[in-house]
C-alpha cells in the first residue's frame, strides 16, 4: 500500500482514536477509587465555605495520578460554584506570571495581557474576585518540580497560600502532583508554615489492573475484532515490565496503525512485533537526533560518569570545559530531563542552591550519538 492509500484509506480499525491520547479521561475509572476519596476530602470543606487543605499527590509516573485529579476537578465543579479547580502543567509553565495568567484564563475566561500589566494587578484582580464571590480557589500543580528548576516554586506556593493575610476570607490550597517528597526540604521556611499538606500515594499498578485498563482502553478506541485477547496479554506483559501504562496505551495505537498501514482488518503478531520495534528505538533515536551541541556534549558527560552522577559535580566538569555559566549548564540539563532522556531528583540543599541527582532513563551504551 502506498502513502497515498494509506492517507486516503476509508476505512479505519479506530472507532475513537482519541481514547489513546494522553489527555484522554476514560468514563470510568478503575483502581483509585482510595486515592480520589482523600482528594475530595480535601476539598470538601471549601464546598460548604471551609478551608480545602492542602495534598501532596505523590507516585511514579503513569500511576494515575493526573487523570485522578482532573476527575474529581470535574466532579466537584459539577456539584458546586463555591470552587474554583485550575489544574497546571508545571512543565508547560514554569514561573510566577505564567501560573497565575492560568488561575486568570480560569476565573475570568480569557488570558491576561502578556505585557504592559504588571504581575501585581493580575494577582490583585484574582484574589479580588473570590473575596468578592465567595469563592475558594483549589489548585493542582502537576510536576511541580519544575518550578523549582525555574526557581518560581517558593514565591507561587507563598503568594497561594499567604493570601488571606491580604485579603482577608480568601481560601486557598494546593495540591502538588510529583513523583517523590525531595521538594518537601527545597522550601524556604515561610512556605513551609502555611503548606502542610497530606500525602496521597498512587501505587504502581499491578498486573491485572494494567490488563484491565488496557482492555478497557482498546474496547473504547478500536472497533470490535479489531485486537484479540492474546495480543492484548502481549501489550499488558509488556506493558508491566516496563512499568509505565503510557507505554502500553502508545503501544495499543501503533499497533492498530501498523495495521491500517498494511490494510488488516484485525491487529496481526507482525504489527505488535513492529510496534514494539517502534517505541525502543524511533522515538528515542529521532530525539538523540534532534539535540544541538551543546545538549549532546553534556548527555555524553552523563552518560560516560562513573557512579553517582550529581548536578553540582556534573557542573562544574561541563562548565570547566565548555567555559558555559552555571545558568546554561541548567537550562541544557532542563532540556535533557523535560525530552524524557534522564530523570533528576532533589537531594537536598547544595552549594548553589536545591541539589539534584541524574539517573538515565536508559543504559548508558544506548547514548550513542
Amino acid at each position: 500500500m502506498g502513502i497515498e492509500d494509506i492517507l486516503m484509506y476509508d476505512e479505519s480499525l479506530f472507532q475513537n482514536i482519541n481514547a489513546f491520547d494522553p489527555d484522554y479521561v476514560p468514563q470510568d475509572y478503575n483502581f483509585r477509587d482510595t486515592q480520589m476519596e482523600a482528594m475530595a476530602m480535601s476539598i470538601r470543606p471549601a464546598m460548604k465555605g471551609g478551608q480545602p487543605s492542602n495534598a501532596v499527590v505523590l507516585g511514579s509516573p503513569a500511576t494515575g495520578k493526573t487523570t485522578a485529579i482532573r476527575k474529581v476537578f470535574e466532579l466537584v465543579e459539577k456539584n458546586t460554584e463555591k470552587v474554583v479547580c485550575v489544574y497546571i502543567n508545571c512543565q508547560l509553565h514554569t514561573t510566577r506570571f505564567g501560573i497565575f495568567s492560568q488561575i486568570y484564563k480560569k476565573i475570568f475566561g480569557h488570558l491576561p495581557p502578556e505585557t504592559g500589566v504588571p504581575f501585581s494587578r493580575i494577582y490583585d484582580q484574582i484574589m479580588q474576585n473570590l473575596q468578592k464571590d465567595n469563592k475558594s480557589l483549589v489548585i493542582a500543580l502537576d510536576d511541580v518540580n519544575y518550578l523549582f528548576h525555574s526557581k518560581s516554586a517558593n514565591k507561587v506556593f507563598y503568594d497561594m497560600l499567604r493570601a488571606y493575610e491580604e485579603y482577608p476570607g480568601v481560601r486557598t490550597a494546593i495540591f502538588a502532583i510529583l513523583s517523590d517528597l525531595e521538594f518537601k526540604y527545597a522550601f524556604d521556611k515561610n512556605v513551609n508554615t502555611v503548606f502542610i499538606p497530606q500525602e496521597i500515594v498512587f501505587p504502581l499498578y499491578t498486573y491485572p489492573e494494567i490488563e484491565d485498563i488496557l482492555k478497557n482502553r482498546a474496547k473504547a478506541g478500536f472497533f470490535p475484532g479489531v485486537i484479540s485477547d492474546d495480543i492484548l496479554e502481549q501489550v499488558a506483559m509488556y506493558t508491566h515490565e516496563n512499568g509505565d501504562l503510557r507505554t502500553g496505551i502508545n503501544l495499543l495505537k501503533s499497533c492498530g496503525n501498523f495495521a491500517e498501514a498494511s490494510a488488516s482488518r484485525e491487529i496481526k503478531q507482525e504489527h505488535f512485533d513492529k510496534a514494539v520495534d517502534s517505541l525502543v528505538s524511533v522515538d528515542f533515536s529521532e530525539t538523540l537526533k534532534k539535540l544541538n551541541d551543546a545538549e549532546k556534549s553534556l548527555l555524553k558527560m552523563i552518560a560516560g560518569w562513573e557512579g553517582v552522577c550529581k548536578a553540582g559535580e556534573l557542573a562544574e566538569m561541563y562548565i570547566e570545559k565548555t567555559s558555559s555559566s552555571y545558568a546554561s549548564f541548567n537550562r541544557t540539563l532542563d532540556k535533557l530531563e523535560f525530552v524524557r532522556l534522564i530523570d533528576t531528583k532533589f537531594t537536598g540543599k547544595g552549594v548553589r542552591g536545591n541539589s539534584r541527582e541524574i539517573i538515565l532513563r536508559f543504559t548508558p551504551d544506548d547514548y550513542v550519538i
